[in-house]
Formats: structure tokens, sequence, C-alpha cells
């Protein structure tokens, strides 16, 4: 691939140009952004990567130029800035960057960050996969002991959150080792049940300046979700509170609808279980996102079950790539627990076939359930979809599992 690269600063313009040609690149540069576009337009590079602060053209307006220009159409531009503020990076992705790097650049991870811009994938990270409360100890060393956290990392940077459950953690841990912290992300909280938010104080990203974070979710009888996060802070309950947050924290309280964040269509359904809960579907370049957790599907003989709700969640999870969803129960353990808010294997495995789920991906186990559990759950229902002559694959994901889309 042929790459030309814009940095008046000599050592980061040659530090990349050595880390690319390693890789197999062809590399074309210059420290002079006043005459690049010339040369750019003779050369035809598959991909421009740009610093923004410059003298004589800065990187945005040469990315408008280069967007403007038809003989350029295919060719790709990634931000390369020491500029880290969430503003830059938006604006940068809404004028057509296929991507945005925060120097300085970190030579392990910077070709997989210029290669993902051409990729347009979806890694989804599977952070803790229990409900209620973490399991410690050797009960849960296949499948992992922590509770509900999932992220959704797009090629252009865009870093979805889905509940602040102990795994998440786990995700700052990751983020610490592989970015120092720095992170400008969306945290979708499904609801305010403490196995979904009582890790977010631990989330180390929230303390650190300059990050950037939007908490969404559903209030709950006029509290918001602002005053909901605030509340577990309390000094009764927690030695800090949320004015210890460094990085700038935002709230948007969610109904059942449909948004726009980041640029990406995010659907949101109200779920089956008490208080407001929402599940949520994102929908990206062809590709979808289902995370519905949590939620009780009824047994069809019950008093309680709903066939215009199933109709309608049906209809929200159709055709959907990846369903991670609520399947707390094995079938015998259901009984005894009906009305806490949670499904169990055949319930979901029959709605994840009606829907034409491409995969099912099960979630949210409950404590006293042990690994040994949890493959029964995943063998049961993996022989209940073969009976059902189902195209639908399922999958019983660990903690740290990923999976591109």
């Amino acid at each position: 691939m042929k790459i030309f690269i814009i940095d008046d600063d000599e050592s980061m313009l040659e530090l990349q140009s050595v880390l690319l040609a390693e890789a197999g690149h062809e590399i074309l540069s210059s420290t002079q952004s006043g005459g690049a576009l010339e040369q750019i337009r003779a050369s035809k590079p598959d991909c421009v990567i740009t610093d923004i602060m410059m003298p004589e053209i800065d990187g945005i307006q040469i990315l408008k130029q280069i967007r403007d220009d038809e003989d350029l159409a295919e060719t790709k531009v990634i931000i390369v800035s020491s500029k880290s503020f969430e503003f830059d990076r938006r604006q940068a992705m809404k004028m057509g960057a296929a991507g945005f790097i925060t120097k300085p650049i970190n030579p392990e991870t910077y070709i997989n960050q210029v290669d993902s811009a051409f990729s347009d994938q979806i890694d989804m990270t599977f952070w803790g996969v229990r409900g209620t409360l973490p399991v410690p100890g050797p009960r849960a060393y296949k499948y992992g002991g922590n509770t509900s956290c999932v992220t959704l990392e797009f090629s252009k940077g865009e870093f979805f959150i889905f509940d602040a459950g102990s795994g998440i953690k786990e995700l700052s841990n990751h983020l610490l080792a592989t970015r120092g912290g720095k992170l400008n992300a969306k945290i979708f909280i499904s609801h305010p049940h403490w196995d979904h938010i009582n890790a977010l104080p631990f989330f180390v990203p929230l303390y650190i300046p300059g990050n950037e974070f939007e908490v969404l979710g559903a209030s709950h009888a006029g509290t918001s979700m602002r005053e909901l996060i605030s509340a577990q802070m309390d000094d009764v309950y927690f030695p800090i509170t949320m004015k210890e947050f460094g990085s700038r924290v935002y709230f948007r309280d969610l109904t059942q609808g449909e948004y726009e964040v980041d640029g990406i269509s995010v659907k949101t359904f109200l779920l089956s279980h008490p208080g407001n809960c929402l599940g949520y579907r994102v929908d990206y370049n062809g590709r979808s996102i289902c995370y519905v957790t949590d939620n009780e599907y009824f047994l069809p003989d019950s008093p309680q079950h709903n066939p215009n709700y199933v109709e309608k969640l049906g209809a929200f999870i159709e055709g959907t790539d990846a369903l991670i969803t609520d399947c707390t129960y094995l079938d015998d353990e259901y009984p005894t627990k009906v009305g806490w808010g949670h499904s169990c294997v055949s319930q979901v495995v029959e709605a994840a076939h009606q829907a034409n789920v491409k995969n099912l991906y099960l979630f949210h186990h409950d404590p006293d359930q042990d690994d040994t559990k949890i493959d029964e759950k995943f063998a049961q229902s993996k022989a209940a979809l073969e009976k059902l002559g189902s195209s639908t694959v399922v999958l019983a994901p660990a903690e740290t599992d990923k999976v591109t889309l």
C-alpha cells in the first residue's frame, strides 16, 4: 500500500515511516504541508497520514481538500495528532477521516491502528459475563468471574462500553496497559442494579484529565442517570464522589427509541425486568449487535407471558449478527426464579431462532453456577437449536474473549 505522511516534526515522521515500511508499505513523505496536496495529487496514494498542527496548512484543511477532490475519492486520510480533544476527533471523523490516532504513538499498536482504518471492523470484547455477583476462585476459571461489561471498538476510533459491572475494572487495567488510560467513550447502562453500575467508580480512565465520557441510560421515576450514578458514590457508601473525576463526564437520559451516537445508529428497547431496563441495538455499515440484558421471557403457559412483548422484542433483534442476551438459568432452575427478571435456556433459544439471529451469545450467568453448569447451559442451547433445525449459532463467551465483526 502506498502511504503519504505529512508531519512537520521530523522525528515523528521518521518513526512512522520506519514502522510502516517495516510492515511492507511504500512510503512518501513531506515535512511541508503547503506543497503536500500537489504531491498527493501526483502520486495518488492509498492513504494520507497527516498531523493537524502545522504551519502553512493544518491537517484539517488538508483533509477537506482531499475529500473535495474527486480524483482522490478512494484515498483514505488518517489524522495523527497530539490533540486528544474529543471535539477534534469528532470534527475529523465528520469531515471524512478514516481514523484518528493520538500522539505520542505507541510503536506496538500503531500498525494495527492504521490497518483498522482500512478494515472497517468492529471488535466486540467481553470483560465480564456473570450476573448479580462476581464469582471468584476455581469455580470460574474457564469463563471468568466478573459481572456485566462488553465493549465495541470501531475502526474509526469510536468506543462503546455496555454496563459497568466488575468487568469494567478488567477493561480499565487493559486500557492502562495498552494506551495509558487515554480514552474517549460512550458508556451505555442497561439499568442501575448493582451488578451493572457498581464498578464504575473503579474505572481509572474517568480520573484522567483529557479523557471524555458520556454515560447513557434510562432515568427511573424522575431520578436521572446522573443522579443514579452519583448516589452510589455518596460519601455514606464510597470514599470519593464524582467531583474527583478528572475527565469530562456527561450524562444523557434515554427512553425507548432511536438515537445517533458518535454517528452510529443506536436503538433502545424497554425490557421485561423490574424498573426501567434498556436493551440496545447498534447498527453499523451492514452489521448489527444487540445487547439485551436483563430480560425475562416468561414461559408460554405462564399468566405473565405476553405474546405482544415477545413479538416486539423479536422485531428489535431480528436478523442481528450478534445477540448478547440474558440466559441466567437452566430450564430446571427457572421454576423457583419466576418473576426475578431473568430467562432460561429454552425461551432464549426459541426467541433467537424465531428472530433469525445469526450468533447467540449466552450472558449473565447465575452466581451459583460454576463453569460446568455454564458448559451444560451451552450444550442444552446447542442441542435445542439443532432440534429446531436453526441456522443460529450459539456461543458461550469467556472473559476477555474478542470477536471481530
